[in-house]
């Protein structure tokens, strides 16, 4: 009976070829993102024409976009934020430039992000095995997921070139400008698509993908900073969605280049697929022991090791990010003179007082923001679990609910403070020794990145609530930490009102080093945090499991 009805199936799915159901399959990714999808593209479309309508309200006349382009334009520690300025006298410009890589960055996760959970994801929940078992080829999976990505990625870039010329810009930057978006999301498409034949956990594979998007950004920002390795920016797909110079001349050839590559790692990951087997990676996974070690006798246990992976990546990352920042921090003195209106341009970006300071409060803004998305993977890991019917068999035992999410949001919430605390070690570090005074510029930018932690908190309450009361839409606990970055970063060149900008717990951070610590904003975060996760913890007591 088995080989009777398995022949008809074999022999149609040869006849149909490798691609069978993989419309289907797209119309099933997209029915499961008609929440998370719209959000990305509503977030990453319409952001750069606000910021290019409020540019003449910030920059009324000549002389202050003179100003900015003589100061902030031409001032390398300034690039490793936001990248080369090729032209600031216009709105066009200014807006690639403010926006430009951080852009990239956000569609490149949204790439990653998308392509792992409609391939590897499914494939570690079996899902992907049972569809497999009917009429479906063997490459529908991941052509669906690229589909749905790069579909993605391609309304994305159009809806921008369209709002953008909708507010009177030239119609060739802003289409230069959408398609250097796009470009960046179909480059990190594919950077996912090698990433999910190579891995065999989703977690995994966005590691790998969040990693190379993070050796993109850290490549650009070396070589847009110093000019002896301008060359790096070239390495890297974010510096050529900036290298397109919207605004500024476009160089259309640029286009190709992220082109080129997305075709090349894509035949790369249709290539690997076939030589390996479903549910499994092409790195062989390490055999463990026939018996499990004392040390495993504890939820808590069995969280750090379910987490120390990504603990240790984000930790390493990090340090790296922040001794870079942190050995260029002095270049920001090169500024020209301390004039008042040059303070005000820094503070608009993110500092109070002092050009260095500012930067430095600024870059532990950023890192506090980041630390975010770690804590919010850390959440989801609860999800995963319980999807993949790991948790239900654990709550079995005598392990209590709360007990075992107890032990997971110990790395979801301390997490974060080893994280950011060795971040802002390493920038301080590396600041310290370049100017001489190693032990004071360390504590200054230690406690910058410590301030961050209320608002982190806040995020991963949000995301316990939602693993709590709305466990189905848990994923769009991603949307809230990038809404918050989006808001922190962009509202206030948006010319948002102070309320909206409120939303973001970010924006209650005090700018340290520069700034004055007051204590009710952040034990306001903190409460706010407190009743989010108890809120969370007594939602999950009493929904069920699965």
């Amino acid at each position: 009976m088995t080989a009777t009805l398995d022949r008809p199936a074999h022999h149609a799915a040869q006849r149909t070829g490798n691609l069978t159901g993989t419309w289907q399959l797209v119309r099933l990714a997209l029915r499961r993102d008609r929440v998370i999808l719209p959000l990305w593209i509503l977030l990453l479309s319409f952001t750069p024409a606000g910021s290019a309508g409020a540019y003449d309200q910030l920059y009324p006349n000549p002389a202050e976009r003179e100003m900015l382009s003589a100061t902030l334009g031409a001032n390398p520690s300034v690039a490793v934020v936001y990248g080369p300025a090729f032209d600031l006298s216009t709105a066009g410009g200014f807006t690639a430039w403010r926006m430009g890589s951080f852009l990239a960055v956000f569609i490149g996760l949204m790439a990653v992000f998308t392509v792992t959970r409609h391939t590897r994801a499914e494939e570690d929940t079996g899902r992907l095995e049972l569809l497999s078992a009917g009429v479906l080829g063997r490459y529908a999976a991941l052509t669906a997921a690229i589909v749905v990505s790069g579909g993605t990625s391609l309304i994305v870039g159009f809806a921008q070139a369209g709002s953008l010329v909708g507010t009177g810009l030239p119609a060739a930057g802003s289409w230069a400008f959408g398609l250097s978006t796009a470009a960046a999301g179909l480059v990190f498409t594919a950077v996912a698509a090698v990433a999910v034949q190579v891995a065999e956990y989703s977690r995994t594979a966005n590691g790998i993908g969040a990693t190379v998007l993070g050796a993109a950004f850290l490549l650009r920002a070396v070589g847009d900073s110093t000019t002896d390795v301008t060359w790096l920016s070239w390495l890297s797909p974010v510096g050529w969605a900036q290298q397109i110079r919207p605004y500024a001349g476009e160089r259309w050839w640029v286009l190709a280049l992220p082109v080129v590559l997305t075709l090349v790692l894509a035949a790369v990951a249709y290539s690997l697929l076939p030589r390996r087997d479903l549910g499994t990676g092409i790195l062989p996974p390490r055999p463990g022991p026939s018996a499990a070690a004392s040390s495993l006798s504890s939820p808590l246990a069995l969280a750090w090791r379910l987490h120390r992976g990504a603990l240790i990546g984000w930790t390493v990352g990090m340090a790296v990010v922040g001794a870079t920042f942190g050995s260029i921090a002095n270049g920001i003195g090169g500024i020209v003179g301390a004039s008042e209106q040059t303070r005000q341009m820094f503070e608009k970006l993110g500092g109070s007082s002092g050009i260095i300071d500012a930067f430095l409060a600024t870059m532990t803004g950023m890192f506090g923001m980041v630390t975010a998305i770690y804590g919010v993977q850390a959440v989801l890991r609860m999800r995963s679990e319980e999807t993949a019917v790991r948790a239900e068999p654990l709550l079995a035992t005598r392990v209590s609910r709360l007990r075992w999410t107890l032990s997971h949001l110990t790395f979801a919430l301390l997490g974060p403070v080893f994280v950011t605390a060795v971040a802002g070690f390493a920038m301080g570090a590396g600041h310290g020794l370049r100017v001489g005074d190693l032990w004071g510029t360390v504590a200054d930018v230690f406690g910058g990145t410590l301030v961050q932690l209320p608002a982190i908190w806040v995020v991963i309450g949000v995301a316990m609530v939602l693993f709590g009361v709305l466990p189905k839409y848990t994923i769009l606990a991603w949307a809230v930490a990038i809404g918050c970055v989006l808001l922190t970063l962009f509202g206030p060149i948006l010319g948002l009102s102070e309320a909206f900008l409120n939303i973001s717990p970010f924006s209650h951070i005090p700018k340290v080093p520069g700034g004055d610590v007051t204590a009710p904003p952040l034990l306001w975060l903190s409460a706010i945090a407190a009743v989010a996760l108890v809120a969370g913890l007594a939602a999950f007591r009493r929904r069920d499991v699965g």
